[in-house]
Order: structure tokens, then sequence, then C-alpha cells
């Protein structure tokens, strides 16, 4: 088994590394957009032929051409690709990303099951949903027993079913490949944070993104948010590079596929897609009469549609226009309310702004005998479902207070442009949830505007006066030990869930009992200390490979 576990990192790293190489090496881009544009483009066409091999019904062997096209796709790209790994900027990337992965993966090792607030089912939901791609399920399957296929996008799911079909279908492969895509969102903000700061932004986004509760939290999850922040930070950063004086042709169409993927990931890439077009138009407006950009967004704008409509007209051929448009958790929350939809979205920002520990609130959700596990899920709830919190308990501050100083020192274009997109984020991400939740609701839509802010801080971490500096520091250490240590320990303490802990880790207890599933923990059944050990050591490396880098720049 473990051995089938590092065939599945490698064959990970192989698809990822190799299927959209041939392609990105001919691209006008720096080497460090290379990398990133391979990772998105190769998932992207891992999906494209799973979802082909599904759709036409074809033999599931034909996905054993992937490998093949990987390792030749590197051979073919030859000295392109080798250059773009010889560059310094791709080995920082290379190795901030491996630090990330590994710490994502060894958390994971902890999970003996899933609890955390509110979540519950989500992750059997997600397996099941990849189980349907990989065995073919019957096309009326509900997903517990409540929810049709079109309820969600599938590109998450059938990636996953592709790597599991090439390994073994069991959630333990599921699990680590779920982490392992979650993990990559590192890319995307590396290349923000680089493009806001400068290389040593890449060094410093690894710590902070180590240290970051809410990113933890979500990447050794077995669901798609993560994901489809890939695809969606990929898309943010390739539509600023397309507004550059001598932006790559390439960085339009890279820009709309990986929007598009992220679509299909999940719904939450919509508030930016959304947010993204408007800004494409009115940023570009100006070029309306020049045929050179009409082109290219003519080009890009049907690539993008092509890659949903791979979905969407599939979808609709099956289950037709009521079961593909209309069975969304969101739309169908809207035929139960009883307030008014501006008074919900009124209510749900609010909530999503004032901490719960700040306001009345029914407890209900989070009682429990076990204070370990009380302690966890106002700490859990903190940072998942609060906007500030979302990005640690005083990063938050600097943030705030970096994109004011950032505001004086850029032109008025980009500040509309970035203060249009952030608070469009916020009302449009919280406002398309269908439900009251009186908790809040950052965990939904905006984790991109987390991963944003964390490269932003990553950015103005060189030019922070000390003090400043101290606060993110004493953040961070309340952070790692209440919003990653206490959590990852509860978990790992699965066995006293039912009667102990709060209502929603019994419900995924039980289930892992009664669907006999095993976790990665219970296939290498780790010492708790070792991995504490070797995640805390992951840590100390990125910290001194942060401050060599800032001692280079001195």
């Amino acid at each position: 088994m473990n051995l089938s576990l590092l065939g599945t990192l490698l064959l990970f790293s192989g698809l990822t590394l190799g299927l959209a190489a041939p392609l990105v090496s001919r691209l006008s881009l720096d080497a460090a957009e290379k990398l990133l544009a391979t990772v998105t483009l190769s998932l992207t066409g891992v999906f494209l032929v799973a979802w082909l091999v599904y759709t036409t019904g074809l033999p599931s062997k034909i996905l054993w051409t992937l490998p093949v096209l990987a390792l030749g796709g590197v051979i073919f790209s030859g000295p392109g690709f080798g250059a773009m790994w010889r560059n310094a900027e791709v080995r920082e990337l290379g190795i901030g990303q491996v630090l990330v992965t590994l710490s994502c993966l060894g958390w994971l090792a902890l999970v003996g099951s899933y609890s955390g607030g509110g979540w519950a089912a989500d992750w059997f939901e997600h397996w099941e949903r990849t189980r349907f791609f990989a065995e073919r399920w019957p096309q009326d399957t509900l997903f517990l027993g409540r929810y049709p296929l079109t309820a969600r996008p599938p590109l998450a799911n059938v990636i996953a079913a592709a790597f599991l079909q090439l390994t073994r279908v069991e959630f333990v492969h599921y699990q680590v490949i779920s982490t392992l895509l979650g993990s990559l969102v590192f890319l995307p903000a590396a290349l923000l944070a680089r493009r806001f700061g400068g290389r040593i932004a890449v060094a410093v986004l690894t710590v902070l993104l180590l240290v970051n509760p809410a990113f933890v939290q979500n990447a050794t999850f077995a669901w798609t948010k993560l994901p489809a922040a890939l695809f969606t930070l990929a898309a943010v950063y390739f539509f600023l590079r397309s507004q550059d004086g001598e932006a790559p042709r390439a960085a339009p169409v890279i820009f709309a596929a990986t929007l598009a993927a992220g679509l299909l990931a999940h719904y939450s890439t919509g508030p930016y897609a959304l947010l993204l077009g408007v800004a494409w138009i009115a940023l570009g407006w100006d070029r309306r009469g020049d045929r050179v950009w009409l082109r290219s967004t003519a080009i890009a704008a049907g690539v993008g549609f092509l890659i949903i409509a791979l979905w969407l007209g599939w979808s609709l051929a099956v289950y037709g226009t009521k079961g593909t448009l209309l069975s969304n958790s969101s739309i169908t929350a809207l035929g139960v309310q009883t307030e008014s939809p501006l008074t919900k979205i009124a209510l749900n920002l609010r909530d999503t702004f004032v901490p719960h520990f700040l306001r009345p609130l029914d407890q209900t959700l989070i009682a429990q005998s076990s204070p370990w596990g009380r302690w966890r899920d106002v700490f859990f709830q903190s940072y998942q479902l609060n906007l500030f919190l979302l990005f640690g308990s005083t990063a938050w501050l600097v943030i705030l207070r970096e994109l004011r100083r950032a505001g004086r020192e850029t032109g008025a274009r980009w500040v509309r442009f970035w203060g249009i997109f952030i608070a469009g984020a916020v009302v449009v991400g919280v406002a398309v949830h269908g439900n009251r939740d009186h908790w809040g609701l950052a965990h939904i839509c905006l984790q991109p505007l987390l991963l944003l802010g964390i490269s932003f801080l990553a950015a103005r971490w060189s030019t922070l006066a000390l003090p400043w500096k101290i606060t993110v520091a004493i953040g961070v250490a309340l952070d790692l030990a209440a919003g990653i240590v206490l959590h990852f320990w509860v978990q790992n303490h699965p066995a006293n869930a039912v009667g102990i802990y709060n209502d929603s880790a019994s419900m995924n207890f039980a289930a892992k009992l009664q669907h006999r599933v095993l976790f990665l923990n219970d296939v290498l059944t780790p010492p708790a200390a070792l991995v504490l050990a070797l995640v805390l050591a992951l840590l100390i490396i990125a910290v001194a490979r942060a401050r060599a880098a800032m001692s280079r720049s001195a």
C-alpha cells in the first residue's frame, strides 16, 4: 500500500509537469510563468482526456495514454523543459511547493477522522462523486442520498478519478490526491507575490502559508474549493499579465482557460469570473477598435466557452435544462427562504465581518463535552468563517494597513481595479450563497481572496517596520498553536468522537466506520510526535530560507 501511495505521488508529479510541457515550452513566457502554465494546463488536459473517456464510454485503459503522453512531453520539449528547471526562480518555486505539499501531507497523516465546526459529509460526497466517474455509476445517482450529479461541477472529481483509475480506487489515494491538488495553489499565489514584491516574496509566502490555519485546514479536507482557487488565482495572474505593456500573446488564452477550469472545479469561481470579465472589457475599452485586442479577446473567450461547453452541453443532453441549471444548492435554497434576498445578504455579510464570539449566537453546532474539542471549534469557526481572521489573527491588521499604503503608491487605474475587485469578491461571494448562515461565509467563495491577501503580505514583508513584523509573528504563534496543532490533535483522536465532540464530528466518524473507509492515518499509523516534529522541521527550513533570501536582498 505504501508503495502504491508513492506511485500516486510520482504519477501526479509526472502528469502535472509533463503533459502540457511541449505546448508551454513554445510560449513566450518567462520560466516561472511556464511552470504555472504547465501545471494548470496539464491538469486541464487530464480533465479533457478523462472526460472524453467517460462521456464516450471508451475503456478506462485509454487513460494510460496520459503518463505516456507526459513522458513524451518531457522528452519532446527537451531543452526547453531543462532550461525551465535551471532557472533560479523556478527552483525557488519548486522548493517552496515541495515544502508546502510535504507539510500538508504531514498534517493529513494525523487525521484519523475529519472534524471541525459544521464540516460534515462533504468529504464523503466528493468521494462518491469521484467514484461515480471512476466506476461509472448510474447517471441518476443521488450523492449523500439527495444531490444529483449536476449540483456540483465535475472537474476536480474527474481529475481525481483519472488518477485513481491509474493507481487504486481507494479513499486513501483520493485523500492524498485531494491534498496534492489543493497544495498546488501555492504556485499561482507565489507568482502573484513575486509580481507584487519580487523574488524574496516567494520564500516569505512559503512560511505564511505553512502557518495559516484556513489554508492548512482546507488543504487537508477532501473537497474541491482549493483546486478551484488554484485555477482562479492562475486566471488572476494571467489576467494581470495580459494588461502589461508587452504582454505575451498566450496570456489571454491561458487566463480564459484557467478561469473556465476554475468554474468547472467549484462554482465559487463564479464571482471572480464575473469581476474579471467586466474588468477585461473596462480596462480594454479604449482598445475596442484595435483588431489585435478584439482577436485576442475573441480567441480567449472561445477557448473558455469550449471548455465549459464540454460539461454544460453533456449535462443539458443528459439531465435537461432544469436538471442542469436548477440543481445547485444555492439555487434550491432560494425557494425556502423566509426573509427577503437583500436582508439575507446583508445579514450574511454582517456575520462574515463580525466574529462569532463578538455577537449573540446559538452555539448548538459546536456543543460538546470535550473542552479541547470546544476550543478547537471556537478557533476553527473563527479562522474559517470570518473575513478578517481568515488571514490570521493579526495578519489582517497588517494587510489592511499595507493596502492603504499601497493605494498611495499605485496609479488611480489600479486602485480602482483592486478596490472594486476586492469589494466585489466579498459582496458577490457572500451574496451568491443561497442559505442564511449565522456563523459567516468566508470559507465558501473567499479562499482565492485569502490567498491573494497572503501573497500581498508576503510581497510587502521586506518593507514592513519591525513592530509590524512582530505583530504578525505574535499572531502566527497563536495561529499555529490554536488553529493548526490543536485542530489536528483533535482529528488525531477520532475514537473519542462519538458523544464527546460535536455532532458533525460524530457524523463523520460514524460514516467512516459504516463505510469502512481507510484514511492515510490508518494506513501509515505514524506516531503523532514524529509527524509533528517533521512538519515543524519543514517550517524551520522555510523560515531559514526566507531569512536567507532577505539577507541576500539587504
